[in-house]
């Protein structure tokens, strides 16, 4: 099956002044979505949804990889996630189908260094509505500085028979992250566990 892609859309955010303070640095981030044909579209409940992920999945990411990286370099990236958005006439799984595969995955992260699983979210909607794709970092699960969210949207996308595909990148943490990371949790209630013990 051949892929048939309508649009490519690039987004671009730049942070300066988060919570009126100025960031200790600038926070970009980056989103490139990709608008394609829903596979499915039409031909009723598809039982083995594979053979279209195979032929895809792969390709799509390897592509739009491509063209984040032209936006921010590898090397810079700290963060990371992945969405996808199917119109109204499909399933929810055609939309996690394209994007809950290594076929998809394994590209994005091998090419910026990341190890862990790539945060996601996958949704139907309606032209122009507005998409969140959650992010975290690259490799450390803990770090909660790194719960990002990218908010964009495509006016024209998804049409019913469409999905919007989605990967974000950024090159930090939120500018004023103030919050323990889930390590700090861990240490913590299990000390106080500790002296709770102690005391009885």
């Amino acid at each position: 099956m051949a892929l048939s892609i309508r649009k490519f859309c690039t987004f671009l955010e730049e942070t300066h002044i988060e919570g009126g303070k100025a960031a200790p640095r600038c926070l970009n981030l980056v989103v490139v979505a990709a608008v394609i044909k829903n596979p499915w579209s039409g031909k009723g409940f598809v039982e083995n949804l594979r053979p279209e992920i195979i032929d895809i999945a792969g390709p799509l990411s390897e592509e739009m990889t491509r063209r984040l990286l032209v936006q921010m370099p590898a090397e810079k990236i700290e963060a990371c996630g992945k969405a996808a958005a199917v119109g109204v006439n499909g399933e929810i799984e055609h939309a996690s189908a394209m994007i809950h595969t290594l076929r998809f995955g394994n590209p994005f992260r091998e090419a910026i260094g990341g190890t862990n699983y790539l945060e996601f979210a996958n949704t139907r909607n309606a032209p122009g509505a507005l998409l969140s794709l959650p992010m975290m970092h690259k490799s450390e699960n803990g770090k909660r500085s790194h719960f990002l969210t990218a908010n964009f949207q495509i006016a024209d996308a998804p049409h019913p028979d469409e999905i919007v595909i989605a990967i974000a990148a950024a090159d930090g943490g939120r500018p004023h992250a103030r919050i323990a990371d889930r390590f700090q949790d861990i240490a913590e209630m299990e000390a106080e566990a500790a002296n709770a013990a102690a005391r009885n």
